[in-house]
């Protein structure tokens, strides 16, 4: 069993050079995998699955590929794909996940699944906005409106994240260690692997009884590429570099 985890992948048409690494990433080393986890903002924005942004198809045709192939996909909602739903998981061959998921990884442990938005519960103007924008009325009234007016939404949502990001602590967009250690117990686990904090790392973490735990943060794709490949032997954390990688 090898399964492979990516996240934040943030795809767009302005960043042919991220589209071009991760279709030949699909062509290559996913297809030697079992299962392939993309662990939310795959996408830079995603406005309903009846208007995949320009670029994307590829990706979503490569995708089917995949799972045509015997690749068992599975998508979670990042903070910038929230509206991706059945009708991508079909288009692509795939499985859409809970929020929170709690899988039996390749070695046999259980691990589990986030996005890692839901952690950073000291950023409190982000939780608020969060909890508006998983509302499933609100969803269903963004979906309502034109292709041209969602397309204006999530234009004002994106630069509002950077400039509010810009202005805040690094803590404060950062997972709370507290978070992170009820999300483990609350699974009755002790592994998780997340993405959206852009800040790779595997951090070792000590539940309320004494239980060491791990925390695994997978890194966005920018100048390098990140995935988590995990076999029988356990998990290994993977970056590359995006150029020579999208060049191939």
């Amino acid at each position: 069993m090898r399964q492979i985890f990516v996240s934040d992948l943030h795809l767009q048409n302005e960043r042919p050079d991220l589209i071009r690494a991760f279709l030949h990433f699909l062509a290559t080393d996913a297809r030697r995998a079992n299962q392939l986890f993309l662990l939310g903002d795959i996408f830079e924005a995603w406005i309903g699955d009846d208007a995949p942004f320009p670029g994307t198809q590829p990706v979503i045709d490569a995708l089917k590929v995949l799972s045509d192939s015997g690749v068992a996909l599975f998508f979670q909602h990042g903070n910038r794909d929230f509206l991706v739903g059945q009708r991508f998981a079909d288009a692509v061959g795939g499985r859409l996940l809970n929020d929170s998921e709690t899988i039996t990884a390749a070695d046999g442990q259980p691990l589990l699944l986030m996005h890692g938005d839901q952690l950073c519960t000291d950023d409190t103007e982000y939780q608020k906005m969060r909890v508006m924008l998983r509302n499933p009325m609100f969803q269903q009234n963004i979906l309502a409106q034109t292709v041209e007016q969602r397309l204006a939404m999530a234009k004002q949502l994106r630069e509002t994240s950077k400039a509010k990001g810009a202005e805040k602590a690094e803590y404060i967009t950062d997972v709370n260690a507290a978070a992170a250690i009820s999300a483990l117990e609350t699974a009755n686990t002790t592994l998780l692997l997340h993405g959206h904090t852009h800040r790779p790392a595997i951090h070792d973490v000590t539940l309320s009884d004494g239980t060491a735990a791990q925390r695994i943060v997978l890194g966005d794709w920018d100048q390098s590429g990140w995935y988590v490949e995990w076999d029988e032997n356990g998990f290994t954390l993977i970056d590359f570099p995006i150029d020579g990688y999208a060049a191939d």
